[in-house]
């Protein structure tokens, strides 16, 4: 009997992040979370990203949403390359595989970004939306509004943290972690539209890249 393919379709986007590009699809891929992959060891938990790897090319792997940012190693251009990767997660998807098998792990972040230290890295668990106070959840709904769509676009995640004394501390995932300048800009629009909507409640935002 022949198994009958989903209808789906993916179109490859180039992000600000030029060895990243983002695949998106026309329909989500999953439900919460982010799944973010620096490994095949990584990727037990997604048998797509495990596919991915096998790629001799591929980085990094990044799941949410609708989309899919993979990450290259300079020894190919994404001009080069592209295309079959694009029609790689097609048929994959058309087949009715399965994109992930477990819920998204908590992320591993740098406690130095961008340092020239050695890097430290922990575990890192997200507030839990029913606790935050009243400041907190005025800047989730903010980031949610104002800033994730921007991000999700070029292919990237941001999370909230926490807030202390006036410092606002988010999670960059995807495309926009890492260290290009871009991270930099990142931190500064955000840090400048909290100031806008929160005056006298934030004094710097500390961008956390996982």
């Amino acid at each position: 009997m022949e198994t009958k393919k989903i209808p789906i379709s993916i179109y490859a986007e180039s992000t600000p992040n030029p060895s990243v590009m983002k695949f998106v699809a026309n329909r989500m891929l999953v439900e919460e979370g982010a799944y973010e992959f620096k490994n095949i060891e990584e990727a037990r938990i997604s048998p797509l990203a495990t596919k991915l790897f096998h790629f001799p090319f591929v980085k990094e792997v990044f799941i949410t949403a609708n989309f899919i940012a993979i990450a290259k190693y300079n020894i190919t251009e994404w001009n080069d390359v592209a295309l079959e990767v694009r029609e790689f997660i097609s048929s994959y998807l058309q087949e009715g595989n399965p994109i992930v098998t477990a819920p998204a792990p908590a992320a591993a972040v740098e406690d130095e970004t961008c340092s020239t230290q050695p890097e430290t890295t922990f575990d890192i668990q997200l507030p839990n939306p029913d606790k935050l106070g009243e400041i907190e959840r005025r800047i989730v709904e903010i980031l949610d509004e104002y800033v994730k769509p921007a991000v999700e676009q070029d292919g990237g995640n941001i999370a909230f943290v926490g807030y202390d004394e006036g410092v606002v501390k988010v999670l960059l995932r995807g495309a926009c972690s890492g260290c290009p300048s871009s991270t930099l800009t990142l931190k500064n629009g955000i840090l400048t539209l909290l100031q806008r909507m929160l005056p006298t409640l934030v004094k710097d935002v500390e961008a956390i890249n996982g």
